[in-house]
């Protein structure tokens, strides 16, 4: 059972029994009291799986404003990419899972298979550290963030724009004014094209004004 799961993982655990925790659902404690469930590995996990995205986030778009960011993330630790994750890995067919569960179909629901492979990202972590689990983490869902981070609605809109405005034969032209004290600013944005204004916006920082100018633009644009 291990062999089959730490190779398709791409991780051999030192500790076993992390392992077989991090494959056992709730319902079997209930016939087997000794055994030892996901769940507390799964609360470790999820927070390993959220800063390793981040990371990853962070460091490959530097350009990519916060609020896409936060977007990005969220839909690449959604329950159903990590179900795909877990499909991909074949652990349904290694859960230890009770009588009860198993005639529910329990092998196959989506939050089951979610919840392991978060579990088994903080079982690697508790096995070998965060570099290890980090690099886990991004061998599944490294792919499925730079895919869903070039998909249009996340990718940079100033850069999206001028792409778009380039094909026209022309270029954006910003203004921004603020307001407010400097411990609390409001920043405005006007990006103009040959002196028309075709879009506004506002944020917490010149970028992200810029930014929100940008993604209303591309809607007039096309």
């Amino acid at each position: 059972m291990s062999a089959e799961v730490e190779e398709a993982l791409g991780y051999g655990f030192n500790d076993p029994h992390l392992l077989r925790a991090a494959l056992t659902h709730r319902s079997y404690t209930s016939e087997d009291p000794a055994a030892r469930d996901y769940e507390r590995l799964e609360f470790l996990g999820d927070a390993v799986l959220q800063l390793a995205v981040t990371e990853h986030i962070y460091a490959g778009y530097p350009d990519m404003p916060e609020g896409q960011m936060a977007k990005l993330r969220a839909a690449v630790v959604s329950e159903e990419v990590l179900a795909e994750v877990a499909v991909r890995i074949g652990v349904g067919s290694h859960l230890r899972v009770g009588k009860g569960e198993e005639v529910t179909g329990g092998r196959e629901k989506t939050s089951i298979l979610a919840d392991v492979v978060e579990a088994l990202l903080g079982a690697v972590y508790l096995d070998a550290g965060y570099s290890v689990a980090a690099e886990t983490t991004l061998r599944h869902v490294g792919e499925e963030i730079d895919q869903r981070a070039h998909a249009p609605g996340v990718q940079d809109f100033k850069t999206r724009l001028q792409e778009v405005l380039a094909k026209k034969g022309s270029k954006p032209e910003y203004r921004v004014s603020d307001e407010g004290p400097d411990h609390d600013k409001v920043f405005h944005a006007e990006v103009l094209v040959d002196g028309r204004l075709i879009g506004a916006g506002s944020g917490g920082s010149k970028k992200a004004a810029e930014q929100a100018a940008a993604e209303t633009a591309l809607r007039r644009v096309g």
